[in-house]
């Protein structure tokens, strides 16, 4: 009967094993600290593209919140005139500057409504994204700039609804539209939404497109003079509320941008 004999297998000291645990251990730490470090450059990454694309959209709109002011202010001279007319004249002769002002004044307002993008705000909120924004001051002034767009579209709502009732209806009994589309004949323009710069090649043109009032012997002085007072003070209460808060957080989150993520200063 053969015997087999077994090789003899070393026993391993303490020094040894805990020489492999050592090893192990740091193993594992190393990996811990490398997936940490890739996430933490990912993350990064991400934090720069969103600030970056938070930057282009906030400038955009800084841009046309900026724009949409100055026409506005000049809408608003346009009711004053409006004002003085209704108050003063006998309607039997108008000035060339008249339909121009009726025009811009009572008839058109989507141009004048200022539209702020949301893009890039409703996903940093909606994804959670968000929270890839260190600074404790961008979040708080990005939380500040979603109130004021809500308020400045609730705005826009008030301003829409006052222009369906009770201007829409004093347009069609007064407005005369011949007017309106002698004008658009004269000046055309493929432009969408290119109205007001009709309306302002008229003002510096030689020609004058005849326009009367209709209606005019029902016209009330005293109700017709405070509609246009109260609309005018509807649009200097949207744009030193609601416009000037909107475009002042916007500058300040604009700021906080270029300061952390050193973005250029368009």
């Amino acid at each position: 009967m053969e015997v087999h004999h077994h090789p003899e297998v070393e026993k391993k000291g303490l020094k040894e094993y805990l020489f492999e645990g050592l090893m192990i251990f740091l193993a594992v730490t190393m990996g811990f600290f490398a997936e940490n470090l890739r996430e933490s450059i990912s993350n990064n990454h991400h934090e720069h593209e969103l600030a970056k694309a938070l930057y282009t959209e906030l400038s955009a709109d800084s841009a046309a919140a900026a724009g949409k002011l100055e026409i506005r202010r000049l809408k608003e001279k346009d009711l004053d005139y409006l004002y003085h007319f209704f108050k003063d004249s006998s309607f039997t002769k108008t000035s060339r500057r008249f339909y121009p002002a009726f025009t811009t004044g009572l008839y058109m307002i989507n141009i004048y409504a200022f539209e702020p993008k949301d893009g890039i705000l409703s996903q940093l909120k909606n994804s959670g994204t968000v929270r890839y924004f260190k600074s404790l001051e961008l979040q708080k002034l990005l939380g500040d700039l979603s109130v004021s767009i809500n308020n400045i579209r609730f705005r826009n709502d008030q301003e829409y609804q006052f222009f369906a009732n009770p201007l829409k209806q004093f347009l069609l009994t007064h407005y005369d539209f011949s007017w309106l589309d002698h004008l658009r004949q004269t000046y055309p323009t493929p432009s969408e939404g290119s109205l007001l710069n009709v309306v302002h090649a008229y003002l510096i043109d030689k020609r004058t497109i005849e326009g009367s009032i209709l209606n005019t012997a029902s016209i009330n002085k005293g109700e017709t003079t405070n509609m246009i007072l109260f609309y005018k003070q509807m649009l200097e209460s949207t744009h030193s509320l609601q416009l000037d808060d909107y475009i002042a957080i916007n500058k300040k989150i604009l700021q906080v941008l270029r300061k952390n993520y050193f973005l250029e200063n368009e």
